[in-house]
């Protein structure tokens, strides 16, 4: 059932679940859940495979049936859904498709100018007056905009002005996914449900839809397993499993602390609960056949038969795989020499240099149409490039892992033969492990692969990759089609793997988690960052924006600073042109410190080369001193994000303090001068503890500047 969603007259809330009850046959997806969305509202629902996120969803559409309850959205509040699974796309241009979406004010445009049209040479008063009343109509509808609008989102989403002209349906799965969201966003409408909206995306394309989303002037329900994307965007967490859902303040990460303290407290709940049954049990089977306590007895049966029993969530399960390592390579895994690779007119790489080493697992970053998947194909060996030479050391072999390259999957087997195939020696347990950590549960494991979804396909061939991996994996966009729990065991597989992984990922995560090198191609260039996902943020200036919004997200809206990196701590990035580059004695190409905006990089002068072994030792060393500190700048950003909320906090203290009718509430005055004195210790302590860090810091990049070891 579907009301409007007002009171006298008032507009209360966007949208409101009330009392909402959904099954299928007879497991309960969930029971009596309610919860409101306000205008301004960024929502990520989160829950188990299968929790039914998609379900509700649909039920907010009007799509989908439920139980009991009722949906209640505000009159004439429009809503828009991205669905996971593909579309339909009429043969048009893209930027007519995506345009289209705004109907009324293309009708708009066309009543104008039919009305201009109309004026003629001797324009009445009357005529006049409705062709002003049609413009300022017009320019309220965001018409003069329009255009302008489509070209900003879809050049976010990874268009180009080229793409403009072209048809649709030139476009793949994954690209015309991007121009239903074009459309949708250029909509507009007040609740915007988006189901894995970042699936199909890339890395700068999922930052620009954040700041887009973020900024956005309405509501929004996502629906997504990217979380960084979550910390990043919504403020609140709704969380549907048991049956139940759970709301929670704050971004993903805060959602995860808030669910585990709730957890910890309904077990002690649960304990005295239980001991208050068996107290109430034990009472009752003692005196259930002595009248003189029948009273007591019939009391306590009641009182047990009213009580509701506190239920625990399960553990969610790790599993745990001891992966096979792949043979052992020459320290040399991969050299890319001259390298050049044209498409018609356009120079992708023209004299490309790059060296990949064992152990190194590189994350490709940069914007979309760069060269990074054309980079990852050549040096997976799917591509060839126009000139130049890629060979690969000793013992290296590869395995490339991308969407669309599931050729090898064997559509006559299920999918428990099918990785049972190239698992010897596992038992069936151990495969039926695997396959669940990859969502494939009970009978989905019979399933022939011939029938399997893309999404699943995806799914089993990373499975099979991971059962025994080759020395160089080149993985493009692995967590595609994966839940948290399932991008877990390919994070842990990816961090215990001894070999060299080249990886193009959107997940931040996933690039936090596991890269140790970042390679950001720019069109014509590449720029090699020896350190961690946030050394190469802070190496570019992009750290303060993304502590800003994940910092925004746990505060719920407050104005809390972002923690900022000490001046101290800063390390070279080697900028690796494509042309010229210049060779050292062992091969390697000569990487000079990066120079000012808009100067020119020269060479700089050594004295005497370093023999391959000293640089080596060199290098290893700065690794270790940089993964030492690693933990010392988590801190700090820690301690400053702390101290800039604490010193808001006691600024507002001292304000209410400051009112002498502050303290005709005795009660209130005593907790708020408790909680000054406990701040200004806290500050007191976080204070000692970051100036103790950032010496330590600044000491050891001085022992590194110096040539100590």
């Amino acid at each position: 059932m579907l009301r409007t969603l007002f009171l006298n007259g008032e507009l209360l809330l966007l949208l409101q679940i009330e009392h909402i009850t959904k099954s299928f046959g007879g497991r309960v997806l969930f029971s009596d859940a309610s919860f409101g969305l306000d205008a301004h509202d960024r929502l990520a629902l989160v829950g188990p495979n299968g929790a039914g996120k998609t379900t509700l969803l649909n039920i907010i559409m009007g799509e989908e049936d439920f139980d009991e309850g009722h949906v209640v959205l505000a009159h004439g509040a429009q809503v828009g859904y991205l669905r996971q699974e593909a579309i339909e796309m009429e043969d048009n241009t893209i930027f007519d498709e995506v345009i289209s979406s705004q109907q009324d004010v293309l009708d708009a445009e066309r009543r104008l100018h039919q009305l201009e049209a109309n004026l003629g040479d001797n324009p009445t008063e009357a005529q006049l007056a409705q062709c002003g009343r049609a413009r300022d109509a017009y320019e309220a509808m965001g018409g003069y905009r329009l255009e302008s609008d489509v070209r900003s989102v879809l050049f976010g989403l990874g268009f180009g002005e080229d793409d403009m002209r072209r048809s649709t349906l030139e476009f793949s799965g994954g690209w015309q996914m991007r121009i239903a969201l074009a459309k949708l966003l250029i909509r507009k409408p007040d609740i915007l449900l988006l189901d894995e909206p970042t699936n199909h995306l890339d890395l700068e394309s999922v930052k620009w839809l954040e700041k887009f989303l973020r900024a956005y002037d309405g509501a929004v329900i996502v629906v997504s397993h990217d979380r960084a994307f979550m910390d990043n965007m919504v403020d609140r967490v709704a969380e549907i499993d048991l049956g139940q859902i759970h709301l929670y303040k704050g971004n993903y990460a805060s959602y995860l602390k808030q669910r585990e303290e709730w957890i910890e407290r309904l077990k002690q709940q649960a304990e005295k609960q239980a001991e208050e049954r068996a107290h109430m049990e034990a009472f009752v089977e003692r005196f259930r056949y002595k009248a003189t306590k029948a009273k007591q007895v019939q009391d306590r049966v009641r009182k047990l038969e009213k009580m509701d029993v506190i239920v625990v969530p399960e553990e969610k399960k790790t599993v745990h795989f001891n992966f096979v390592q792949p043979p052992r390579t020459g320290d040399m895994v991969v050299s890319v020499d001259g390298v050049q690779k044209h498409f018609g007119d356009k120079h992708v790489y023209d004299g490309l240099d790059l060296k990949l080493y064992r152990g190194q697992k590189i994350a490709l970053v940069g914007p979309n149409g760069a060269g990074k998947s054309t980079l990852l194909k050549m040096i997976a060996g799917v591509m060839e490039p126009d000139a130049g030479t890629i060979t690969y050391g000793t013992n290296v072999t590869k395995t490339y892992y991308a969407q669309h390259q599931l050729e090898e999957l064997h559509g006559g087997n299920t999918v428990f033969e099918e990785l049972d195939h190239v698992a010897p020696g596992w038992t069936i347990s151990q495969v039926r492990t695997l396959l669940g950590a990859f969502l494939f549960n009970g009978d989905d494991v019979n399933k022939r692969v011939s029938v399997l979804s893309g999404g699943e396909k995806s799914r089993l061939a990373l499975a099979k990759m991971l059962v025994s991996p080759r020395p160089l994996l080149c993985l493009d966009e692995p967590t595609n089609h994966l839940d948290i729990a399932s991008t877990d065991i390919l994070e842990q597989a990816l961090l215990s793997f001894e070999g060299t992984i080249l990886l193009i990922t959107h997940d931040r995560h996933l690039i936090r988690s596991v890269a140790n090198r970042i390679v950001e191609v720019q069109p014509g260039k590449l720029t090699v960052y020896d350190g961690d996902y946030d050394y190469y943020l802070y190496k570019t200036g992009q750290l303060e924006d993304d502590l800003d919004a994940k910092t925004e997200g746990a505060a719920q809206g407050s104005d809390k600073g972002p923690g900022k990196m000490p001046a101290s701590q800063v390390k070279s990035s080697k900028g690796v042109s494509n042309k010229g580059r210049r060779k050292d004695a062992d091969g390697r190409a000569a990487t000079p410190a990066p120079a000012p905006a808009g100067s020119q990089l020269t060479a700089p002068k050594q004295s005497a080369p370093k023999s391959k072994e000293q640089k080596r030792r060199e290098a290893e060393a700065r690794n270790r001193a940089y993964a030492a500190l690693k933990n010392h700048r988590k801190r700090i950003a820690a301690l400053d994000a702390q101290m800039e909320a604490d010193s808001k906090r006691m600024a507002e203290l001292i304000e209410l303090m400051s009112d002498p009718d502050f303290y005709i509430n005795e009660d209130a005055s005593t907790d708020a001068i408790a909680e000054h004195a406990a701040i200004k210790q806290r500050m007191a302590a976080a204070e000692e503890e970051w100036l103790m860090l950032n010496e330590e810091l600044e000491a050891e990049m001085a022992r590194q500047a110096a040539g100590v070891r």
